[in-house]
């Protein structure tokens, strides 16, 4: 066997989101032949890839097929996130993604998506961060059992820099570490957006596959701000099943797709998609509708990235401060799992046939 051969087998092999083989890809890296024993490396585009054992049992069958039967396959697995961004002004220049979780109204649910999307983020391995831009209602400090914790300063290059608060493997920051929980945040539209700039360009946020941030509900200051201020990789929109919510979806997905603005959505998620009583883990009671969320996905030719359940423990999790992706709760777990997995995917691809994400230049 020699390493020409190896490539030559696992040129036969897809990448499954990006559609062409590994070797094309420059996905392998490190062959070493030692007797039957291959041994060699598969660079993946994000730490969280849920198609990796696929990838692996396809080269293992593709070597043993091709090159020899008797080969012993040894695969191992490195990663280095994909990114797309143009870096105009250098702003989170350590972040290679940015995702903007969104929702068109209130009480769907969207914290407890973004923070749970990261969870599971970091568990398939990603280096991930949360910035909590829902300035008027910060939902991490509770959610993350960090209420009262207010951050450190360091200096950067002669410049007073915010410490994010790392949690449960996650670094975060919110407006509630700054503003006691007990006061109305009651800013006028240039002071809210003058403290996501701040969140973003005096905040050490250092190294990160991705950066999820919670944004506000609605279509306003805010996420221009965002947009105006650093390359957003894309938005994921949170939705219900109900008619209502699937209305102000509708505008979340108007903003981002106009032409001035142009910001790739990633997909759709349905939250609360159903109910699921904790004795009876099988049943489903669509109590807001069945299936609201992925009708407006093929509306609007989107992908559909999953259904989240209604669980109690979720709502009792984030109360605590102990969120679904870190408790016991295997429904839940299981639930937003597949979400992150299919996000990820849709960001990887993304990244591989869009223009590159810059920041957005938005007269209005």
């Amino acid at each position: 066997m020699t390493e020409q051969d190896i490539l030559k087998a696992l040129s036969n092999v897809q990448e499954p989101d990006l559609g062409k083989d590994l070797v094309t890809l420059n996905m392998v890296k490190d062959i070493k032949i030692s007797g039957n024993d291959v041994f060699f490396t598969i660079v993946l585009t994000t730490p969280a890839c849920p198609m990796k054992d696929m990838m692996a049992t396809a080269s293992e069958n593709a070597i043993k097929l091709l090159v020899n039967k008797e080969a012993k396959v040894h695969v191992n697995f490195t990663a280095n996130t994909t990114s797309n961004r143009v870096d105009q002004n250098q702003v989170l220049k350590g972040v290679k993604n940015i995702i903007a979780v969104v929702s068109g109204k209130g009480g769907v649910g969207k914290s407890t998506v973004a923070a749970n999307l990261a969870l599971a983020l970091r568990e398939g391995g990603a280096s991930v961060g949360l910035m909590d831009a829902d300035i008027y209602g910060p939902s991490v400090p509770i959610m993350f059992n960090l209420r009262g914790e207010r951050p450190l300063m360091k200096d950067i290059n002669g410049k007073g820099m915010i410490v994010p608060i790392e949690q449960y493997g996650i670094k975060t920051l919110s407006i509630g570490y700054l503003v006691d929980e007990k006061n109305a945040v009651v800013w006028r539209g240039p002071m809210a957006s003058s403290a996501i700039r701040q969140f973003v360009t005096e905040v050490d946020w250092g190294e990160l596959d991705y950066l999820v941030i919670d944004m506000p509900p609605g279509t306003g200051d805010i996420h221009l701000t965002l947009l105006q201020t650093v390359p957003v990789t894309g938005v994921i929109v949170v939705t219900t099943p109900q008619d209502v919510a699937l209305a102000d979806a509708k505008k979340a997905i108007a903003m981002f797709g106009q032409t001035q603005i142009k910001v790739p959505i990633i997909g759709i998620v349905e939250n609360m998609a159903y109910f699921t009583p904790e004795e009876l883990p099988h049943n489903k009671y669509y109590i807001f509708g069945k299936e609201g969320g992925k009708r407006l996905a093929d509306e609007y030719d989107l992908a559909f990235l999953g259904q989240i359940p209604i669980v109690q423990s979720i709502r009792e999790g984030g109360d605590k401060g102990v969120p679904a992706m870190v408790g016991n709760d295997d429904i839940t777990k299981k639930a937003f799992r597949e979400f992150a997995s299919v996000s990820v995917r849709n960001i990887s691809i993304r990244n591989a046939n869009l223009p590159k994400t810059q920041v957005v230049e938005v007269a209005v």
